[in-house]
């Protein structure tokens, strides 16, 4: 996406309401002393302000002289300016690059809760599969032109960017977003970024990468909720394969890849339940009514519980983390409107 200033509107309103304003004063003064019915007072004042140099319907007496004198003084330079915005702006609307933007913006607008992702490399490309497989509304801030002309598509919306400047932040709507993931590859283009967008937004939940240990506790003070060292898991997970081989393949088969491998999903109280009344996992029967099997929950005070027993009381603002294959996470979301 190609950034362009919105600069069209303002202008574009200030110079047609110059435009009326002054054509209102020269038709109402050639009525008033020159005695000119209305289109020949409305032609006089073309005439006068764009200087054609046509002759007067009526020879002008010294005060409509005056006038004359008057309105060529300060309506020449109105007209040609209000002229030159008005054919910029016909002609901007025509221009790909400022009709791509003004959709881009538009889409924007509309983006309320949504996630920004700040980089497209891979573990930004890896961010966007995942919440496309579980269609979280998102935007992604890429500063290379190239990157963008290569994966623009009808599933990714881009802004281009330099997610560094806090205008392009706000400009993602940063004001109503709900998660922002930062996954640039310099430790401290991540670190100012968090930096910015903690005082931007006090409420956005913030995910950074780092690629350094001494990076980790900064860019948490700068305000991440969460830092991930793709190097130290990358190793981590190919040291479990030579220890735990099989467990590691089923965790990886677990893993969200598109639409139809979703195996896990989180579940909060208030998606599964509106009336606020506590349940046990007993009572809502999960594993008969969906085949999914209950194996995590988090208490409302952020309290983890794996593989929960069954008369553990779900409350408002729990969640609950459940297990099953694709047809089975279909149907529960079914089951429950998620």
């Amino acid at each position: 996406m190609i950034k362009i200033h919105n600069w069209g509107r303002p202008k574009i309103y200030i110079a047609i309401i110059l435009l009326i304003l002054v054509i209102s004063i020269g038709v109402l003064g050639f009525r008033f002393f020159s005695d000119y019915s209305w289109i020949d007072a409305l032609y006089m004042t073309v005439i006068t302000m764009s200087t054609v140099g046509f002759s007067e319907v009526h020879p002008l007496d010294d005060n409509a002289k005056l006038f004359t004198i008057f309105l060529i003084a300060t309506s020449v330079s109105i007209f040609a300016y209000s002229v030159s915005v008005i054919t910029e702006y016909i002609v901007s609307k025509s221009d790909p690059e400022r009709v791509q933007y003004r959709k881009t913006q538009k889409m924007i607008n509309k983006l309320e809760n949504h996630i920004i992702i700040i980089g497209y490399g891979r573990n930004g490309k890896q961010s966007a599969v995942k919440l496309l497989a579980y269609n979280k509304p998102f935007i992604i801030i890429e500063k290379d032109e190239a990157v963008i002309e290569r994966y623009q598509n009808d599933e990714l919306l881009f802004l281009k960017g330099n997610a560094t400047e806090d205008e392009v932040l706000k400009e993602a709507g940063i004001k109503n977003a709900e998660c922002l993931i930062c996954t640039l590859p310099e430790d401290a283009d991540n670190l100012f970024i968090v930096l910015s967008a903690r005082q931007i937004n006090k409420n956005l939940k913030i995910i950074s990468r780092a690629s350094q240990d001494t990076s980790y506790k900064k860019i948490r003070l700068a305000g991440a909720d969460n830092v991930i060292m793709p190097d130290r898991i990358g190793g981590d997970h190919m040291a479990s394969l030579v220890v735990v081989p099989d467990l590691i393949e089923f965790l990886d088969n677990l893993s969200i890849v598109g639409k139809r491998s979703i195996n896990i999903e989180e579940v909060s109280f208030e998606d599964m339940f509106d009336d606020g009344k506590e349940r046990t996992i007993l009572n809502i029967d999960m594993r008969s009514r969906t085949g999914c099997t209950i194996i995590g929950y988090k208490s409302p005070e952020g309290e983890y519980i794996v593989n929960p027993e069954a008369n553990t009381l779900l409350k408002p603002g729990s969640k609950i983390v459940v297990l099953g294959r694709p047809e089975q996470i279909n149907l529960l979301n079914r089951e429950f409107n998620i």
